[in-house]
């Protein structure tokens, strides 16, 4: 088969790096690609919002099946053009990627149909937004509704606070067209849980769980990024938060698309938090999480292409998902100052520590060959990945491998799964 995965970051890296071990891809292409990303494909310079000229690429080198790794195309309607060039392509059309594109969406989903999460209201008039808080209880939540890199959502304490985020979100429009509408919802408190599902339109399976630690600073300070590292599994997701959830959430959440017409083929991302009324959801995503997926996968033991192509086809109860009985912890390396402002450029050292090292993984976030070298080009630059028998070992692991690699002006946070300890001692 010849596959095409459309993204660019360390997820299409951990996607592709899964996609070459299956003995049904014979080649693969990635548009635009990373630098680390071409070890494993072939990369196409062709932006990722260039529908057509994706689309005209998959026909001419006869694709056999597209993979979307990213929300802003398929938000944007990419699986709509392709399925229409009578392209296979493994994602959700426009209409059900609104599950992620817009939160208000979302959020009257749940409400209709039952799905427990955080109280709300959605707001297209600041005015109003700001007459709300007068009366609201704090802290509270507010969230622009549309795409904003993992970084539009407040966290407010103060009511100047939230009347400044307000202000910021859909006057100042800080996040652009996103916060053209805005939902604020009640501040919940637990431990945050990340679930990846494979979706057939009608079936779901889900994968393992995983934490994502999103602040850029130790002990979860600073702003949100898109990530600074992640781990799988979380000691908190058990056996009665997963029977909950299936029971309440993930399967709710199918049939509520389906029946709201907008049947969900692809990747369902459940944001969760665990609170003390129960497992509630915090968001949806529409495909893989960044860094999610780099834990997820090097644990997962199923050939990925079977997978997609039976969400595709609608087989995915013929599938049995399973997953590695150890631990992974991903350590995100960034450039100093990110998510606000950093330099690039800088080359990248050490990568070949890496080669023939089983169970440690360097997934490019944001590389790119200069005058044959790798140099950085982004804010997240690698997500050094590594697995082990336990959580504690991965991280040991994990921390170890983030040595091994350098450049200038390198940043991470020191306490990766800092949650794995806490639950030794409230487990």
């Amino acid at each position: 088969m010849k596959i095409l995965i459309v993204g660019g970051g360390g997820r299409e890296h951990a996607i592709a790096w899964k996609v070459a071990q299956s003995p049904k891809a014979e080649k693969i292409y990635c548009a635009p690609g990373n630098a680390g990303i071409g070890e494993y494909a072939e990369c196409v310079d062709i932006g990722v919002m260039e529908f057509e000229r994706l689309a005209a690429f998959a026909k001419e080198k006869e694709i056999d099946l597209a993979v979307i790794g990213m929300d802003d195309p398929l938000v944007g309607g990419i699986v709509d053009v392709f399925e229409a060039e009578g392209i296979r392509v493994f994602g959700p059309r426009k209409n059900a990627a609104v599950l992620e594109g817009s939160k208000a969406f979302s959020k009257d989903l749940m409400k209709k149909y039952g799905i427990p999460t955080a109280a709300y209201e959605n707001f297209d008039d600041p005015g109003k937004a700001l007459a709300y808080l007068e009366t609201a209880s704090l802290p509270i939540v507010l969230k622009a509704d549309g795409l904003a890199l993992g970084k539009g959502v407040l966290i407010c304490n103060t009511l100047e606070e939230a009347r400044e985020g307000v202000k910021s979100i859909m006057m100042d429009k800080k996040f652009g067209s996103a916060g053209n509408q805005m939902v604020i919802e009640e501040f919940m408190t637990g431990r945050e849980v990340s679930v990846l599902s494979f979706v057939d339109g009608k079936t779901i399976k889900t994968m393992t769980s995983a934490q994502d630690h999103k602040r850029a600073l130790d002990g979860d300070q600073g702003l949100n990024t898109g990530g600074m590292g992640t781990f799988s599994p979380s000691p908190f997701y058990t056996d009665e938060v997963d029977a909950f959830c299936k029971e309440h959430i993930y399967q709710k959440t199918v049939d509520a698309m389906a029946a709201e017409g907008r049947e969900f083929k692809g990747i369902i991302f459940f944001g969760l938090m665990l609170t003390e009324q129960g497992p509630k959801v915090l968001e949806y995503n529409a495909r893989f999480g960044d860094p999610e997926a780099q834990v997820v996968l090097p644990r997962m033991k199923n050939d990925i292409v079977e997978v997609f192509e039976a969400c595709v086809d609608g087989a995915l109860d013929q599938i049995e998902l399973k997953f590695e009985d150890n631990a992974a912890v991903c350590v995100v390396l960034a450039s100093e100052g990110y998510p606000v402002s950093y330099e690039k450029g800088y080359e990248i050292r050490g990568l070949e520590n890496f080669k023939g090292r089983e169970g440690y993984y360097v997934f490019h976030a944001a590389s790119r060959e200069k005058d044959g070298k790798l140099v950085t080009n982004g804010g997240r630059v690698l997500g050094v990945t590594a697995t082990g028998k336990d959580l504690k070992t991965a991280r040991a692991n994990a921390y170890k491998a983030a040595e091994w690699v350098d450049f200038d002006n390198k940043y991470c946070r020191s306490d990766i799964g800092k949650a794995i300890d806490e639950a030794e001692q409230s487990l």
